[in-house]
């Protein structure tokens, strides 16, 4: 099927903070939502990325993929064709970097896989990495996988997980060579840190650069003021 996201109506499908932006683009963020985010945004982001990120140059995208994607082949479409959207809508491509906590997480991590272009970094906040794993973690998971896997193109749910599972493609080094950050709440009591991003960034360091920054304390994707300019600027320090 022909793509029905333009540049015209990407808005219906992402937020994109080109109101905001200070021509020439210098870069884009594309920033994923966790498990059942739904909200669209309007005119600015809520913690104000959208106008600080436009300031200097660099895009803001939120794609409105699926709340239970968890990073499946549409969901990789779907936002191939948005960004393809927003680089006609600011006329032409620019070096991307892929983020998003807990499945934006997994997402920006699966993204970088699978894109048509690849990210020229990827940050991550306490991501899911072990995907058929994390089917076994918590009681309201298994309907989500199976409604983003089920009608996969695999022998079997877990074949299709370990295919959107970065722990699982870092163990086979199919990841691209750049650079990986991955902050992780020492607390985290909705994706473990040790089964999730301990194993991932061990696999992963065999051959990729990765930079790890445990984060003591505090739980699920709860960076704290201090972390979360640092992963606010590790993300544009790849672009700037």
């Amino acid at each position: 099927m022909r793509s029905v996201i333009t540049k015209d109506n990407v808005r219906s499908f992402a937020y994109v903070n080109d109101a905001f932006l200070k021509a020439p683009a210098r870069g884009l963020v594309i920033d994923f939502m966790g498990l059942g985010g739904m909200t669209m945004v309007g005119e600015d982001t809520g913690d104000g990325r959208g106008r600080r990120h436009g300031e200097k140059g660099i895009v803001f995208v939120i794609p409105y993929v699926n709340p239970w994607a968890w990073m499946n082949p549409f969901a990789v479409r779907e936002t191939d064709e948005i960004l393809a959207a927003v680089y006609e809508r600011i006329g032409g491509e620019v070096p991307v970097v892929a983020s998003g906590g807990s499945m934006g997480g997994l997402s920006c991590l699966v993204y970088t896989r699978y894109a048509a272009r690849t990210p020229v970094a990827c940050v991550a906040n306490c991501p899911v990495c072990d995907l058929p794993y994390h089917y076994t973690e918590r009681p309201d998971l298994p309907r989500t996988l199976y409604s983003a896997f089920g009608d996969a193109d695999a022998d079997t749910l877990d074949d299709a997980m370990k295919k959107a599972s970065p722990y699982h493609l870092a163990l086979n080094r199919d990841m691209p060579v750049i650079p990986y950050t991955i902050f992780h709440c020492t607390a985290d009591r909705a994706v473990n840190k040790e089964m999730h991003s301990d194993r991932f960034v061990a696999a992963l360091e065999q051959f990729a650069p990765v930079t790890y920054i445990p984060v003591p304390g505090r739980d699920h994707c709860d960076l704290g003021e201090e972390m979360w300019v640092k992963y606010e600027e590790t993300i544009l320090g790849a672009l700037l």
